[in-house]
């Protein structure tokens, strides 16, 4: 068989299912070369592991290796260690070498049918050749007991060379906003070290929660380390906003810590610990408010946001953080200590005296110098103590004669790349994690299908198309990009199952920008080893994101008054089922084959379905139908909120969603200050009696009802009679929420339709944010 024919083969298998393995290469991330070959090796029973002598962390990552196996299998492989001669039916053999190229991290893995041979330079590319082999075998391999003897235990014959494009290979964990135990720890540094990342960044302090025991400060986690409750939901979802009246904490214990860092260690995972510097302080604040810029009181923050109380730069906080940097270093060997740096809001620093005279005395400009200064001192004792900061970019903010931090210090780029490119190019190492590819509690699908997510939109493949190292740059700037990271923060992620759901299968796209070479990336290939990463994630107890497999529904308005509704799947090779009927469709629902047609308001419901297996999550969507469905609409007002909205979504057949941040709800338009007036014209005069439009609720963002909705009527666009009006109260608040008035008034024969949602202007007294300018929000217009 040709190696052309043996590909297709596999994929063909890796595709429909059958076979096993069900896909022939599925390492993820893809190895930096591979060649395929015929045949496969088998493990059995007699299979001999062979390893040189005098190595104990090879000998360690071996038996590790052969362990899971025999548990997965049943087997009682063995291991020969030294220059014993026995030979065996089928062998691997782990070979010690000595060469450049591999580097530190790289490794070969040469598989015939008869023999596997595994070279490595150093033991992390032992332990890496190791990862690959799992990922070469049945998924079955990570099963919890011994997998049915059907299962075929071997892997498919090449040649495999292989090593990192980056140095660092990060992902990172917020343990402040919700807690989360040494177990779920250790289960998190498995997929890393499964995905060959290298570096685990461990947030353990913010405003809501400190998580370390500090044993010169206890008060930091007795105190600190609680919050009396929790938000509940978005930020503007509910006015006033609603919390759970529940206490909330935890934190690690130095034995604890210490644990997971010797089990990270094992995994070839550095941590690099946290602490956030001067801003995202109000834990530190509740337990120490000494160390604050006023008097206080301070409480550990209850909700998510960015607080404008900070550390004051006074010589005793500058001992306090030097005391618990003392005792976190202590406990992180790594070369790195995180010091944060970001979203730090100066209003206390201008409000001080104290700050103010610093200023002055240093010579420093403003409060952004201030903050530099803030950090060069940080920098200069965390370099006198053999260790290196990183901080999140702002530490680059406020650039001072007399306020720099050393060359040493490491740039985290999160605020987009530019940052983190100009600090490159300023000498300074650099980690990317830019928040619009690589933030990790982003939505990754329809928002109104999703679980609770921090906002925004970063799907799979747009994280897949990242590139930390853009091809175009001086290699004098790409020496300087040390790596990438993923970041995962917790505000809405309570429990490990939404974290999993929320990391998973995103990260192993980050993993393969991380180690693959650019040239080798291919988006369509890594799709098709993606049911293979979703096996293996089911074998290890992973809750991740089937949301690749959702059914995208896009509408469109035909001019003979009904709705075309197109539906897709990411992955081809799936069908589609569907219902309008308001069933949950199923493997044998209708077949999608062409674009539905809808005359009447309608709920679709549609399912991606795989060799009569249903593979997908359900996904609704609600359409509307109506006389005004695809005609023309023109607001007097332009609609600015959301931002470029095009006022068309108002009668484009699909209803709206308020979920997410204000800027992100979908299918609403909204108009600040003035009214919305809305004329659509329904093409030819008509017999109308019934108008409806939706109208947000959000008045935490200063999106109140209008304060009456009237519907008027026109036979040429100009000269306009009012049909009804109905009252509405903008100081209603509550949860966010789109409310769908509905006015009925005696039949009238008319081709235009004007409808006025009238705004309150500014927001009424008694309310939060008085006096302030007042939206007014529509979702979808229709007329009956």
């Amino acid at each position: 068989m040709s190696r052309m024919v043996w590909f297709w083969l596999g994929l063909f298998l890796s595709l429909t299912g059958f076979g096993q393995p069900v896909n022939t290469y599925s390492i993820i991330p893809k190895p930096a070369g591979l060649e395929a070959r015929e045949g496969r090796f088998t493990f059995t029973a007699s299979t001999l592991v062979r390893i040189p002598a005098g190595q104990p962390e090879l000998q360690t990552i071996a038996e590790n290796f052969v362990r899971q196996l025999n548990s997965a299998s049943g087997f009682a492989i063995r291991i020969q260690a030294g220059s014993e001669t026995q030979s065996a039916g089928n062998m691997l053999s782990f070979v010690s070498v000595n060469d450049a190229a591999l580097g530190s991290e790289g490794y070969r893995i040469d598989c015939r049918s008869n023999a596997i041979t595994v070279e490595a330079a150093k033991p992390a590319g032992f332990f890496y050749a190791v990862q690959s082999l799992y990922q070469l075998l049945p998924p079955e391999i990570f099963g919890s007991k011994p997998a049915v003897s059907s299962v075929n235990w071997s892997v498919p014959a090449c040649r495999i060379e292989d090593r990192p494009r980056l140095n660092y290979r990060g992902l990172h964990l917020d343990v402040a906003r919700h807690f989360f135990p040494v177990s779920f720890i250790k289960k998190y540094i498995d997929l890393l070290a499964l995905h060959k990342f290298n570096t685990f960044h461990w947030h353990l302090t913010d405003d809501q929660g400190w998580r370390i025991e500090i044993k010169k400060y206890p008060k930091l986690t007795q105190v600190g380390g609680w919050r009396k409750e929790t938000l509940i939901g978005h930020y503007y979802e509910s006015d006033p906003q609603q919390f759970d009246g529940q206490p909330y904490g935890g934190f690690y214990t130095q034995d604890e810590v210490r644990e997971v860092v010797r089990y990270a260690k094992s995994k070839y995972v550095t941590i690099i610990p946290e602490i956030e510097t001067p801003g995202h302080a109000l834990a530190i604040l509740a337990a120490y408010p000494e160390f604050g810029c006023s008097a206080g009181p301070y409480e550990t923050a209850t909700k998510w946001g960015i607080f404008s109380d900070i550390l004051c730069p006074y010589e005793k906080t500058f001992t306090f953080l030097q005391d618990v940097l003392t005792e976190v270093m202590d406990l992180f060997p790594g070369p790195y200590i995180h010091i944060g740096g970001d979203e730090c809001p100066k209003t206390a620093w201008k409000n001080s005296a104290f700050c103010q005279q610093l200023m002055k005395q240093l010579k420093l400009k403003n409060e952004n110098q201030l903050q530099r200064y803030f950090t060069a001192r940080i920098d200069r004792w965390v370099n006198s103590k053999g260790r290196k900061i990183i901080g999140w970019d702002e530490i680059m903010d406020g650039e001072s004669p007399v306020a720099r931090v050393s060359a040493r210090a490491v740039v985290m780029s999160w605020r987009g790349t530019e940052g983190g490119l100009k600090a490159a190019r300023q000498g300074h190492d650099v980690i990317m994690t830019p928040e619009n590819f690589v933030y990790l509690d982003h939505y990754q699908a329809d928002r109104s299908q999703e679980p609770l997510a921090f906002g925004r939109f970063t799907p799979l493949e747009e994280t897949y198309s990242y590139d930390p190292v853009p091809a175009d740059l001086p290699a004098s700037v790409q020496q300087h990009i040390l790596g990438v990271q993923a970041s995962v923060w917790t505000e809405y992620l309570a429990t490990p199952g939404q974290v999993e759901y929320m990391v998973w299968p995103r990260a192993a796209a980050v993993a393969e920008l991380a180690w693959t070479p650019s040239g080798r990336k291919n988006w369509p290939d890594f799709t098709h080893r993606l049911p293979v990463l979703f096996r293996r994630l089911d074998n290890l107890g992973v809750g991740y994101s089937r949301a690749y497999y959702d059914v995208l529904a896009e509408q469109t308005p035909l001019t003979d008054g009904s709705l075309q509704v197109r539906l897709e799947a990411n992955e081809k090779t799936a069908e589609i089922r569907f219902s309008t009927d308001g069933s949950e469709p199923t493997a044998q629902s209708e077949r999608y084959v062409q674009p539905i047609r809808l005359t009447k308001p309608a709920a679709v419901k549609a399912v991606t379905v795989q060799n009569g297996r249903v593979i997908g999550e359900v996904q609704s969507w609600n359409f509307a139908v109506s006389k005004a469905t695809g005609k023309t609409l023109q607001l007097a007002t332009a609609a600015t909120k959301p931002r470029t909205i095009d006022a068309s979504v108002l009668i484009d057949g699909r209803y709206g969603s308020t979920i997410g941040y204000l800027e992100e709800m979908q299918n609403v338009a909204g108009v600040k200050t003035t009214d919305l007036n809305a004329t659509i014209d329904l093409a030819e005069s008509q017999v109308i009696q019934l108008v409806t439009i939706g109208l947000v609720k959000a008045t935490a963002g200063n999106i109140l009802l209008p304060k009456a909705v009237e519907v008027a009527v026109s036979e040429d666009g100009k000269t306009f009679r009012s049909v009804k009006t109905v009252p509405m109260d903008p100081t209603e608040r509550g949860k966010k929420a789109i409310i769908r008035q509905t006015l009925t008034f005696e039949p009238v024969s008319c081709r235009y339709v004007r409808i006025i949602a009238r705004n309150v202007g500014k927001v009424p007294a008694g309310m939060p944010k008085a006096g302030q300018d007042a939206w007014v929000m529509a979702d979808e217009i229709t007329v009956e």
